[in-house]
């Protein structure tokens, strides 16, 4: 079986991502020569050419993007086994929670306070991520458990629980054409600028990019954009604003994530202490 060295599989990440040797280089703190190098070696020992090179351009070839895909799972993996063993040595180190600024539906209060009455109950840090990379940070190890939206969300590699379920608002400006309806439909916003979350690519990639609900509102504020969220991210809702239910839109979900491997008690004992006001209501 051919072996690939985790520098070697970070070298071939960096220049997947940047497809330009200068830019990975640099990102890399290595010489431009020195990634050609290894980026030829790895192609090598793996019989199959891995990008499409000429002087103005760089490419991935299906082998390529194979790798990226699988790569970057396999990194993720060295690392958060990394940061597991390093937190596990630690019998008082906290639980670590990521989520995005206000995306907690207002749950968040009660999970903390259900958690401290456990036995095991330890200090809990809040980490909170951009709004897109909630997923990488439980993937890598950097946190423990996550809130996070689905189907926004990337899950893919995560176990997770439902603790909250809403439909989503159109957030218009008070004088706008749907401010005074008490519902519309997905197709009455054909035709209005939508925004997309940084980091994630819109339909034809001219989408205007926010990087927070805070931003967003402030430009439906003022009439560049109307937004779709769910309820919860904007109450109460800001003054100069209208939230509209969007009948037809997929509710959301907001989610208790961890890695799907990550068996440890810690995070076992949070998450049976989320879960403990559903099983009680049902």
């Amino acid at each position: 079986m051919v072996e690939l060295e985790t520098r070697e599989l970070e070298y071939f990440i960096a220049l997947a991502e940047e497809l330009h040797f200068g830019r990975a280089a640099v990102r890399l703190s290595i010489a431009q020569p020195a990634l050609s190098k290894a980026i030829r070696r790895v192609e090598t020992r793996l019989g199959v050419p891995l990008f499409i090179r000429s002087s103005r351009h760089v490419e991935l070839t299906p082998a390529g993007k194979a790798l990226q895909e699988h790569g970057r799972h396999a990194l993720n993996a060295v690392s958060a086994a990394v940061r597991h063993a390093q937190h596990a040595g630690d019998t008082q180190a906290p639980l670590r929670l990521v989520l995005k600024s206000g995306g907690d539906a207002g749950l968040l209060s009660g999970l903390l306070a259900e958690y401290a009455n456990q036995s095991d109950a330890r200090q809990v840090d809040i980490l909170f991520s951009g709004p897109a990379d909630r997923a990488d940070f439980l993937l890598d190890g950097r946190a423990d458990v996550g809130l996070l939206y689905a189907p926004f969300d990337d899950l893919d590699g995560l176990a997770h629980e439902t603790l909250h379920t809403e439909d989503r608002v159109a957030v218009v400006p008070a004088g706008h054409r749907l401010a005074g309806r008490t519902s519309v439909r997905m197709a009455d916003l054909e035709g209005e600028v939508l925004p997309r979350w940084q980091g994630i690519p819109g339909k034809d990639g001219t989408d205007p990019e926010i990087a927070s609900v805070v931003q967003m509102l402030q430009l439906v504020a003022v009439g560049r954009m109307i937004g779709m969220l769910p309820r919860s991210l904007v109450e109460p809702v800001p003054a100069g604003l209208v939230c509209v239910p969007v009948a037809d839109a997929p509710p959301i979900r907001l989610v208790l994530a961890r890695a799907e491997q990550d068996r440890r008690p810690l995070v076992a004992s949070f998450v049976a202490a989320a879960l403990r006001p559903l099983r009680d209501k049902a």
